[in-house]
């Protein structure tokens, strides 16, 4: 003798609408998840902000490129004047100090 299937409890909440719940909440967890992983990928964020300070750039030159290249230009000197500077001062450390 079989036994008789179980009848739902009429107290019971509806077993598809449990299902639903669960997928709902799955689907929510993965997303968090994701987010916390992407949170994560410091590499990733790395590239993000490297890619938006150069469509930045592109758009701040196609808006004004005299004033992009002027900064630019200056930028190159300050560095150039930087470099000069440190290496005169190496070359001064490096002579040979002379006794009066």
């Amino acid at each position: 003798m079989t036994a008789p299937a179980p009848q739902p409890d009429p107290g019971s909440p509806d077993p598809d609408r449990l299902e639903a719940e669960i997928e709902a909440t799955r689907e929510h967890l993965s997303r968090t998840v994701d987010e916390l992983g992407a949170r994560l990928d410091v590499p990733a964020r790395a590239r993000e902000k490297a890619f938006r300070a150069r469509d930045t750039a592109v758009e701040t030159y196609r808006e004004s490129p005299p004033a992009v290249i002027g900064a630019a230009l200056a930028l190159a000197g300050l560095v150039a004047g930087i470099m000069i500077v440190r290496r005169k001062r190496a070359a001064r450390r490096a002579q040979p100090r002379r006794k009066r």
